[in-house]
Protein backbone atom coordinates (compact mmCIF):
# COMPACT_ATOMS: atom_id res chain seq x y z
CA UNK A 1 0.00 0.00 0.00
CA UNK A 2 1.45 3.44 -0.75
CA UNK A 3 1.64 6.28 1.30
CA UNK A 4 -0.57 8.48 -0.56
CA UNK A 5 -3.51 6.05 -0.49
CA UNK A 6 -2.38 4.63 3.57
CA UNK A 7 -3.30 8.80 3.69
CA UNK A 8 -6.65 8.04 2.03
CA UNK A 9 -7.92 5.21 3.91
CA UNK A 10 -6.45 5.86 7.14
CA UNK A 11 -7.12 9.79 7.99
CA UNK A 12 -8.07 8.64 11.74
CA UNK A 13 -5.20 6.91 12.66
CA UNK A 14 -2.78 9.64 10.75
CA UNK A 15 -4.93 12.51 12.55
CA UNK A 16 -4.59 10.29 16.08
CA UNK A 17 -0.28 10.31 15.92
CA UNK A 18 -0.05 13.98 14.81
CA UNK A 19 -2.48 14.59 18.15
CA UNK A 20 -0.39 12.65 20.50
CA UNK A 21 2.84 14.24 19.42
CA UNK A 22 1.03 18.03 21.01
CA UNK A 23 0.06 15.89 23.46
CA UNK A 24 3.04 14.59 24.27
CA UNK A 25 4.56 18.56 24.15
CA UNK A 26 2.01 19.26 26.56
CA UNK A 27 2.41 16.79 28.99
CA UNK A 28 6.09 17.71 29.44
CA UNK A 29 5.52 21.72 29.65
CA UNK A 30 3.09 20.84 33.29
CA UNK A 31 4.69 17.09 34.01
CA UNK A 32 7.85 18.58 36.25
CA UNK A 33 5.31 20.99 38.17
CA UNK A 34 4.25 18.56 40.89
CA UNK A 35 7.98 17.16 41.30
CA UNK A 36 10.09 19.92 41.81
CA UNK A 37 10.48 19.91 44.97
CA UNK A 38 12.22 16.09 44.76
CA UNK A 39 14.27 16.98 41.89
CA UNK A 40 15.56 19.72 43.92
CA UNK A 41 16.45 17.03 46.59
CA UNK A 42 17.49 14.25 44.21
CA UNK A 43 19.36 16.62 41.97
CA UNK A 44 21.36 18.48 44.27
CA UNK A 45 20.06 21.99 43.33
CA UNK A 46 20.15 24.96 44.36
CA UNK A 47 16.35 27.27 44.50
CA UNK A 48 18.01 29.28 41.71
CA UNK A 49 18.69 26.25 39.34
CA UNK A 50 15.69 24.29 40.29
CA UNK A 51 13.66 27.30 38.81
CA UNK A 52 15.97 26.50 35.37
CA UNK A 53 14.62 22.96 35.56
CA UNK A 54 11.43 24.57 34.41
CA UNK A 55 12.52 27.65 32.16
CA UNK A 56 15.06 26.46 30.66
CA UNK A 57 12.01 23.95 28.54
CA UNK A 58 10.43 27.37 28.34
CA UNK A 59 13.23 29.61 26.92
CA UNK A 60 14.28 27.36 24.17
CA UNK A 61 10.73 26.27 23.23
CA UNK A 62 9.38 30.06 22.93
CA UNK A 63 11.85 31.41 21.59
CA UNK A 64 12.64 28.82 18.75
CA UNK A 65 8.78 28.31 17.53
CA UNK A 66 9.37 30.59 14.39
CA UNK A 67 12.24 29.65 13.54
CA UNK A 68 10.97 25.63 14.04
CA UNK A 69 7.81 26.64 11.76
CA UNK A 70 9.65 28.06 8.97
CA UNK A 71 11.53 25.04 8.95
CA UNK A 72 9.03 22.91 8.84
CA UNK A 73 7.43 24.95 5.50
CA UNK A 74 11.06 24.32 3.75
CA UNK A 75 12.44 21.07 4.56
CA UNK A 76 9.23 19.07 5.04
CA UNK A 77 6.84 19.02 8.06
CA UNK A 78 6.96 15.13 8.45
CA UNK A 79 10.99 15.71 8.21
CA UNK A 80 11.08 18.70 11.09
CA UNK A 81 7.87 16.51 12.75
CA UNK A 82 10.46 13.06 13.00
CA UNK A 83 13.70 15.12 13.86
CA UNK A 84 12.05 16.96 16.24
CA UNK A 85 10.91 14.13 17.86
CA UNK A 86 13.79 11.82 17.84
CA UNK A 87 15.58 14.88 19.67
CA UNK A 88 12.32 15.44 22.27
CA UNK A 89 12.72 11.66 23.09
CA UNK A 90 16.56 11.48 23.53
CA UNK A 91 16.74 14.86 25.81
CA UNK A 92 14.11 13.46 28.26
CA UNK A 93 16.09 10.06 28.32
CA UNK A 94 18.72 11.88 29.53
CA UNK A 95 17.53 14.12 31.89
CA UNK A 96 16.01 11.35 33.53
CA UNK A 97 19.58 10.03 33.67
CA UNK A 98 21.80 12.79 34.56
CA UNK A 99 23.78 12.99 37.77
CA UNK A 100 24.27 16.63 37.66
CA UNK A 101 22.32 20.08 37.65
CA UNK A 102 23.71 21.21 34.22
CA UNK A 103 23.21 17.97 32.35
CA UNK A 104 19.78 18.23 33.67
CA UNK A 105 19.03 21.99 32.58
CA UNK A 106 20.75 21.22 29.42
CA UNK A 107 18.92 18.09 28.47
CA UNK A 108 15.43 20.59 29.51
CA UNK A 109 16.54 23.15 26.86
CA UNK A 110 17.01 20.20 24.67
CA UNK A 111 13.62 19.07 25.33
CA UNK A 112 12.41 22.73 24.07
CA UNK A 113 14.64 22.47 20.78
CA UNK A 114 12.91 19.55 19.75
CA UNK A 115 8.89 21.03 21.47
CA UNK A 116 9.81 23.84 19.21
CA UNK A 117 10.16 21.32 15.76
CA UNK A 118 7.40 19.12 16.91
CA UNK A 119 4.33 21.71 17.30
CA UNK A 120 3.96 23.91 14.05
CA UNK A 121 4.93 20.86 12.20
CA UNK A 122 2.02 19.11 13.77
CA UNK A 123 -0.04 21.37 13.40
CA UNK A 124 0.22 21.90 10.11
CA UNK A 125 0.06 18.68 9.06
CA UNK A 126 -2.94 18.33 10.77
CA UNK A 127 -4.77 20.68 8.89
CA UNK A 128 -2.91 19.80 5.40
CA UNK A 129 -5.19 16.61 5.97
CA UNK A 130 -8.30 19.01 6.87
CA UNK A 131 -8.14 21.63 4.53
CA UNK A 132 -11.99 23.01 4.85
CA UNK A 133 -15.33 22.15 6.21
CA UNK A 134 -16.49 20.18 8.76
CA UNK A 135 -13.49 18.08 9.07
CA UNK A 136 -10.89 20.90 9.97
CA UNK A 137 -13.53 21.38 12.85
CA UNK A 138 -13.06 18.44 14.28
CA UNK A 139 -9.00 18.27 13.73
CA UNK A 140 -9.33 21.63 15.73
CA UNK A 141 -11.91 20.26 17.92
CA UNK A 142 -9.11 16.67 18.97
CA UNK A 143 -6.08 19.62 19.06
CA UNK A 144 -7.67 21.36 21.75
CA UNK A 145 -9.02 18.73 23.42
CA UNK A 146 -5.19 16.92 23.51
CA UNK A 147 -3.35 20.26 24.31
CA UNK A 148 -5.98 20.75 27.43
CA UNK A 149 -5.11 17.42 28.55
CA UNK A 150 -2.31 16.96 28.10
CA UNK A 151 -1.63 19.98 30.75
CA UNK A 152 -3.62 18.45 33.56
CA UNK A 153 -2.30 14.82 32.48
CA UNK A 154 0.84 16.17 33.11
CA UNK A 155 0.44 17.04 36.47
CA UNK A 156 -1.21 13.61 37.52
CA UNK A 157 1.19 11.75 35.37
CA UNK A 158 3.83 13.85 37.62
CA UNK A 159 2.51 13.45 41.19
CA UNK A 160 1.70 9.35 39.96
CA UNK A 161 4.98 8.88 39.07
CA UNK A 162 7.17 11.02 41.82
CA UNK A 163 5.39 9.29 44.22
CA UNK A 164 5.76 5.78 43.47
CA UNK A 165 9.32 5.14 41.49
CA UNK A 166 10.49 9.15 42.08
CA UNK A 167 11.17 11.82 39.62
CA UNK A 168 13.98 10.53 37.16
CA UNK A 169 10.76 8.39 35.97
CA UNK A 170 8.85 11.37 34.84
CA UNK A 171 11.59 11.83 32.14
CA UNK A 172 11.82 8.26 30.90
CA UNK A 173 7.57 8.55 30.56
CA UNK A 174 8.14 11.18 28.73
CA UNK A 175 10.70 9.55 26.81
CA UNK A 176 9.00 6.45 26.34
CA UNK A 177 6.02 7.99 24.74
CA UNK A 178 8.03 9.91 22.51
CA UNK A 179 9.70 7.20 21.07
CA UNK A 180 6.01 5.44 20.89
CA UNK A 181 4.58 8.73 18.93
CA UNK A 182 8.11 8.36 16.85
CA UNK A 183 7.28 5.34 15.79
CA UNK A 184 2.91 6.28 15.16
CA UNK A 185 4.60 8.81 12.83
CA UNK A 186 6.48 6.80 10.84
CA UNK A 187 4.32 4.30 10.08
CA UNK A 188 1.02 6.47 9.28
CA UNK A 189 2.04 10.28 8.23
CA UNK A 190 2.46 9.54 4.80
CA UNK A 191 6.15 11.11 2.91
CA UNK A 192 4.34 13.60 0.48
CA UNK A 193 5.14 16.53 2.36
CA UNK A 194 8.81 17.85 0.74
CA UNK A 195 9.17 21.26 1.80
CA UNK A 196 8.59 24.20 -0.09
CA UNK A 197 12.26 24.62 -0.84
CA UNK A 198 13.24 28.29 -0.84
CA UNK A 199 15.92 30.79 0.79
CA UNK A 200 15.78 30.67 4.85
CA UNK A 201 16.07 34.24 6.40
CA UNK A 202 18.64 33.63 8.51
CA UNK A 203 19.09 37.32 9.35
CA UNK A 204 15.08 37.82 10.51
CA UNK A 205 15.58 34.32 12.37
CA UNK A 206 18.24 35.30 14.34
CA UNK A 207 17.01 38.37 15.37
CA UNK A 208 13.67 37.71 16.85
CA UNK A 209 15.10 34.29 18.42
CA UNK A 210 17.52 36.76 19.99
CA UNK A 211 14.25 39.28 20.83
CA UNK A 212 12.09 36.15 22.21
CA UNK A 213 15.31 34.92 24.45
CA UNK A 214 15.66 37.90 26.11
CA UNK A 215 12.05 39.07 26.35
CA UNK A 216 11.05 35.15 28.15
CA UNK A 217 14.64 35.33 29.97
CA UNK A 218 13.76 38.59 31.32
CA UNK A 219 10.12 38.59 32.30
CA UNK A 220 10.92 34.40 34.12
CA UNK A 221 14.19 36.32 36.26
CA UNK A 222 11.72 39.35 36.80
CA UNK A 223 10.14 36.81 39.58
CA UNK A 224 13.41 36.13 41.56
CA UNK A 225 15.26 39.59 40.83
CA UNK A 226 12.47 41.74 40.55
CA UNK A 227 11.47 44.27 38.08
CA UNK A 228 14.44 46.85 39.11
CA UNK A 229 17.32 44.62 38.89
CA UNK A 230 19.39 45.98 35.98
CA UNK A 231 19.53 42.03 34.25
CA UNK A 232 16.01 42.46 34.05
CA UNK A 233 15.93 45.74 32.96
CA UNK A 234 19.01 45.10 30.01
CA UNK A 235 17.23 41.93 28.67
CA UNK A 236 13.80 43.67 28.43
CA UNK A 237 15.16 46.60 27.04
CA UNK A 238 17.06 44.41 24.65
CA UNK A 239 14.33 42.62 23.33
CA UNK A 240 12.25 46.17 22.60
CA UNK A 241 15.45 47.01 20.99
CA UNK A 242 15.56 43.35 18.70
CA UNK A 243 12.39 43.42 17.67
CA UNK A 244 12.32 46.97 16.45
CA UNK A 245 15.17 45.70 14.30
CA UNK A 246 13.29 42.61 13.40
CA UNK A 247 10.08 44.25 12.01
CA UNK A 248 13.02 46.99 9.86
CA UNK A 249 14.78 44.04 8.29
CA UNK A 250 11.56 41.77 7.43
CA UNK A 251 10.02 45.22 5.52
CA UNK A 252 13.32 45.18 3.20
CA UNK A 253 13.64 41.17 2.92
CA UNK A 254 12.52 38.91 -0.23
CA UNK A 255 11.71 35.70 1.91
CA UNK A 256 11.60 36.87 5.39
CA UNK A 257 10.80 34.77 8.40
CA UNK A 258 7.04 36.65 8.72
CA UNK A 259 6.15 37.67 5.57
CA UNK A 260 3.61 40.16 5.13
CA UNK A 261 1.34 38.19 3.40
CA UNK A 262 0.37 36.12 6.68
CA UNK A 263 -1.69 38.93 7.52
CA UNK A 264 -3.20 39.80 4.91
CA UNK A 265 -7.09 38.68 5.71
CA UNK A 266 -6.65 40.33 9.04
CA UNK A 267 -7.55 36.97 11.30
CA UNK A 268 -4.31 35.91 11.87
CA UNK A 269 -2.89 38.94 13.86
CA UNK A 270 -6.71 38.86 15.43
CA UNK A 271 -6.22 35.15 16.65
CA UNK A 272 -2.72 35.48 17.90
CA UNK A 273 -3.41 39.03 19.91
CA UNK A 274 -6.32 36.80 21.68
CA UNK A 275 -4.59 33.69 21.83
CA UNK A 276 -1.97 36.29 23.60
CA UNK A 277 -4.06 37.04 26.45
CA UNK A 278 -5.76 33.46 26.83
CA UNK A 279 -1.91 31.69 27.25
CA UNK A 280 -1.30 34.67 30.06
CA UNK A 281 -4.14 33.13 32.40
CA UNK A 282 -3.81 29.76 31.28
CA UNK A 283 -0.62 29.49 31.91
CA UNK A 284 -0.83 30.95 35.41
CA UNK A 285 -3.66 28.65 36.54
CA UNK A 286 -1.50 25.72 36.12
CA UNK A 287 0.99 27.57 38.08
CA UNK A 288 -1.12 28.76 41.25
CA UNK A 289 -3.99 26.22 41.84
CA UNK A 290 -0.98 23.33 42.49
CA UNK A 291 0.88 25.63 44.33
CA UNK A 292 -2.94 26.41 46.78
CA UNK A 293 -3.38 22.58 46.40
CA UNK A 294 -0.37 21.39 48.33
CA UNK A 295 1.17 24.55 50.22
CA UNK A 296 -2.62 25.92 51.40
CA UNK A 297 -4.79 22.22 51.37
CA UNK A 298 -1.71 20.07 52.20
CA UNK A 299 -2.63 17.50 49.46
CA UNK A 300 0.52 15.44 48.03
CA UNK A 301 1.40 15.29 44.49
CA UNK A 302 -0.58 12.43 43.68
CA UNK A 303 -3.82 13.84 44.89
CA UNK A 304 -2.84 17.08 43.43
CA UNK A 305 -2.68 15.38 40.26
CA UNK A 306 -6.13 13.59 40.62
CA UNK A 307 -7.32 17.04 41.13
CA UNK A 308 -6.71 17.86 37.46
CA UNK A 309 -9.14 15.57 36.23
CA UNK A 310 -12.30 16.81 36.06
CA UNK A 311 -10.40 19.78 34.33
CA UNK A 312 -8.87 17.66 31.87
CA UNK A 313 -12.60 16.40 30.86
CA UNK A 314 -14.26 19.12 30.78
CA UNK A 315 -11.70 20.45 28.58
CA UNK A 316 -12.52 17.80 26.08
CA UNK A 317 -15.82 18.50 26.28
CA UNK A 318 -15.67 21.77 25.16
CA UNK A 319 -13.07 21.09 22.57
CA UNK A 320 -15.40 18.65 21.37
CA UNK A 321 -19.02 20.90 21.52
CA UNK A 322 -17.32 24.33 20.44
CA UNK A 323 -18.12 23.16 16.50
CA UNK A 324 -21.70 22.18 17.31
CA UNK A 325 -21.95 25.71 19.42
CA UNK A 326 -20.51 27.31 16.20
CA UNK A 327 -23.14 26.25 14.05
CA UNK A 328 -25.70 26.42 16.34
CA UNK A 329 -25.26 30.10 17.63
CA UNK A 330 -22.50 31.30 15.40
CA UNK A 331 -18.20 31.10 15.82
CA UNK A 332 -18.38 34.63 17.29
CA UNK A 333 -20.91 34.63 19.96
CA UNK A 334 -19.51 31.22 20.85
CA UNK A 335 -15.97 32.46 21.24
CA UNK A 336 -17.20 35.38 23.43
CA UNK A 337 -19.49 32.41 25.29
CA UNK A 338 -16.36 30.60 25.92
CA UNK A 339 -14.48 33.31 27.34
CA UNK A 340 -16.80 34.39 29.49
CA UNK A 341 -17.38 30.87 30.89
CA UNK A 342 -13.42 30.39 31.40
CA UNK A 343 -13.75 33.99 33.31
CA UNK A 344 -16.81 32.81 35.39
CA UNK A 345 -14.65 29.67 36.86
CA UNK A 346 -11.63 32.18 37.76
CA UNK A 347 -13.97 34.75 39.32
CA UNK A 348 -15.70 31.26 41.40
CA UNK A 349 -12.17 30.28 42.19
CA UNK A 350 -11.07 33.76 43.36
CA UNK A 351 -13.04 33.56 46.42
CA UNK A 352 -11.05 29.96 47.73
CA UNK A 353 -10.02 29.92 51.82
CA UNK A 354 -7.30 28.92 53.96
CA UNK A 355 -9.93 26.17 55.66
CA UNK A 356 -11.22 25.57 52.45
CA UNK A 357 -10.89 22.07 50.28
CA UNK A 358 -10.96 20.19 46.82
CA UNK A 359 -14.47 19.56 46.88
CA UNK A 360 -15.71 23.38 48.18
CA UNK A 361 -13.40 25.51 46.12
CA UNK A 362 -11.89 24.04 43.36
CA UNK A 363 -14.10 20.90 42.06
CA UNK A 364 -16.60 23.64 40.35
CA UNK A 365 -14.15 26.25 38.99
CA UNK A 366 -12.31 23.72 37.37
CA UNK A 367 -15.45 22.35 35.38
CA UNK A 368 -16.53 25.61 34.27
CA UNK A 369 -12.70 27.12 33.44
CA UNK A 370 -12.03 23.52 31.19
CA UNK A 371 -14.60 23.88 29.52
CA UNK A 372 -14.30 27.50 28.42
CA UNK A 373 -10.36 26.83 27.90
CA UNK A 374 -11.15 23.96 26.09
CA UNK A 375 -13.97 25.67 23.44
CA UNK A 376 -11.76 29.23 23.16
CA UNK A 377 -8.57 27.28 22.38
CA UNK A 378 -9.95 25.83 19.48
CA UNK A 379 -11.42 28.74 18.16
CA UNK A 380 -8.61 30.92 18.63
CA UNK A 381 -6.24 28.13 16.63
CA UNK A 382 -8.54 28.29 14.17
CA UNK A 383 -8.62 31.82 13.96
CA UNK A 384 -4.62 32.15 13.44
CA UNK A 385 -4.35 29.59 10.81
CA UNK A 386 -7.71 30.65 8.90
CA UNK A 387 -6.72 32.28 5.28
CA UNK A 388 -3.01 31.21 5.23
CA UNK A 389 -1.19 30.39 2.06
CA UNK A 390 -0.78 26.55 1.99
CA UNK A 391 3.17 27.27 1.90
CA UNK A 392 3.04 29.31 4.92
CA UNK A 393 1.02 26.58 7.35
CA UNK A 394 4.38 25.43 9.68
CA UNK A 395 5.03 29.36 10.34
CA UNK A 396 1.59 30.48 11.28
CA UNK A 397 1.45 27.04 13.83
CA UNK A 398 5.00 28.28 15.06
CA UNK A 399 3.79 31.80 15.60
CA UNK A 400 0.42 30.93 17.23
CA UNK A 401 2.21 28.63 19.85
CA UNK A 402 5.56 31.18 20.13
CA UNK A 403 1.90 34.00 21.30
CA UNK A 404 0.54 31.77 23.51
CA UNK A 405 4.09 31.04 24.89
CA UNK A 406 4.64 34.96 25.17
CA UNK A 407 1.53 35.79 26.74
CA UNK A 408 1.75 33.20 29.08
CA UNK A 409 5.62 34.44 30.29
CA UNK A 410 4.25 38.05 30.54
CA UNK A 411 1.23 37.14 32.49
CA UNK A 412 2.71 34.84 34.95
CA UNK A 413 5.37 37.36 35.09
CA UNK A 414 2.82 39.83 35.97
CA UNK A 415 0.96 37.54 37.98
CA UNK A 416 3.04 36.19 40.46
CA UNK A 417 4.78 39.81 41.04
CA UNK A 418 1.33 40.85 42.10
CA UNK A 419 0.55 37.80 44.24
CA UNK A 420 3.98 37.90 45.61
CA UNK A 421 3.37 41.40 47.07
CA UNK A 422 -0.18 40.69 48.18
CA UNK A 423 0.92 37.56 50.57
CA UNK A 424 3.69 39.40 51.78
CA UNK A 425 1.96 42.98 52.46
CA UNK A 426 -0.42 40.30 54.36
CA UNK A 427 2.37 37.90 55.87
CA UNK A 428 2.49 40.50 59.51
CA UNK A 429 -1.04 39.93 60.30
CA UNK A 430 -2.26 36.44 58.98
CA UNK A 431 -1.37 33.31 59.42
CA UNK A 432 1.22 31.64 56.25
CA UNK A 433 -1.80 29.91 54.59
CA UNK A 434 -3.90 33.14 54.38
CA UNK A 435 -1.51 35.35 53.21
CA UNK A 436 -1.23 32.87 50.52
CA UNK A 437 -4.40 31.75 49.88
CA UNK A 438 -5.35 36.23 50.01
CA UNK A 439 -1.82 36.27 47.07
CA UNK A 440 -3.96 33.23 44.79
CA UNK A 441 -7.17 34.84 45.33
CA UNK A 442 -5.93 38.31 43.71
CA UNK A 443 -4.27 36.49 41.07
CA UNK A 444 -7.34 34.52 39.92
CA UNK A 445 -9.50 37.64 40.36
CA UNK A 446 -7.07 39.62 37.95
CA UNK A 447 -7.13 36.46 35.90
CA UNK A 448 -11.06 36.69 35.51
CA UNK A 449 -11.12 40.42 34.33
CA UNK A 450 -8.50 39.78 32.04
CA UNK A 451 -10.75 37.12 30.08
CA UNK A 452 -13.71 39.30 30.52
CA UNK A 453 -11.81 42.05 28.79
CA UNK A 454 -10.81 39.44 26.32
CA UNK A 455 -14.43 38.39 25.60
CA UNK A 456 -15.58 42.11 24.61
CA UNK A 457 -12.29 42.85 22.38
CA UNK A 458 -12.82 39.59 20.35
CA UNK A 459 -16.13 40.69 18.52
CA UNK A 460 -14.24 44.06 17.92
CA UNK A 461 -11.80 42.35 16.26
CA UNK A 462 -13.64 40.00 14.12
CA UNK A 463 -15.86 42.76 12.86
CA UNK A 464 -12.41 44.53 11.94
CA UNK A 465 -11.64 41.59 9.49
CA UNK A 466 -12.95 41.91 6.05
CA UNK A 467 -16.08 41.49 4.97
CA UNK A 468 -17.47 37.67 5.12
CA UNK A 469 -14.74 36.47 7.72
CA UNK A 470 -17.19 36.47 10.83
CA UNK A 471 -19.44 34.33 8.90
CA UNK A 472 -18.38 31.07 6.94
CA UNK A 473 -18.32 31.15 3.26
CA UNK A 474 -20.42 28.58 1.29
CA UNK A 475 -17.45 26.31 1.05
CA UNK A 476 -17.28 25.64 4.52
CA UNK A 477 -19.94 23.43 6.60
CA UNK A 478 -21.57 25.48 9.37
CA UNK A 479 -20.12 23.06 11.98
CA UNK A 480 -16.31 24.51 10.50
CA UNK A 481 -15.02 26.80 13.81
CA UNK A 482 -12.61 28.98 11.69
CA UNK A 483 -14.21 32.23 10.92
CA UNK A 484 -15.31 32.92 14.24
CA UNK A 485 -12.43 34.79 16.57
CA UNK A 486 -11.39 31.56 16.75
CA UNK A 487 -8.39 29.08 17.86
CA UNK A 488 -0.75 24.40 26.80
CA UNK A 489 2.05 23.73 28.56
CA UNK A 490 2.85 24.91 28.64
CA UNK A 491 3.42 25.77 28.80
CA UNK A 492 5.95 25.79 31.86
CA UNK A 493 5.24 28.20 34.47
CA UNK A 494 8.70 29.18 36.28
CA UNK A 495 9.32 27.05 39.17
CA UNK A 496 8.49 28.50 42.38
CA UNK A 497 11.90 27.83 43.56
Amino acid sequence: MNAAHRQTSRPGAVLAALAAAQFTVMLATSIVNVALPQIRAGAGLSDGATTWVVNAYGLAFGALLLAGGRVADLLGRRRVLVAGLALFAAASLAAGLAASPSVLITARALQGLGAAAIAPAALALALDGAPSGAGRGRALAVWGAVSGAGGAGGVLLGGVLTQAWGWPWIFHAVALGSALVLASVVAYVPRGDGGTGGRFDLLGTATVTLALTCLVWGLTTARGAGWSGPWVLGALGAAAVLLVAFAAVEVRRPHALVPPRLFATGRVAAGNLLMALLGSVWIALFFFLPLYQQQVLGEGPLATGVGQLPFAAANMLGSALVPRLSRRFGAPAALTAALLTEAAGLLWLSRIGADGSYLTGVLGPSLLIGLGLGAAFVQLTALAVDGVPPQDAGLAGGLVNTTRQVGGAIGLAALTTLAGSVTAHASPHLPVAEALTAGYRTAFTVSAAVLAATAVLAPLLTRRAPAGTAAAPSSRTPADPVHPAGGPHAAHPPASG
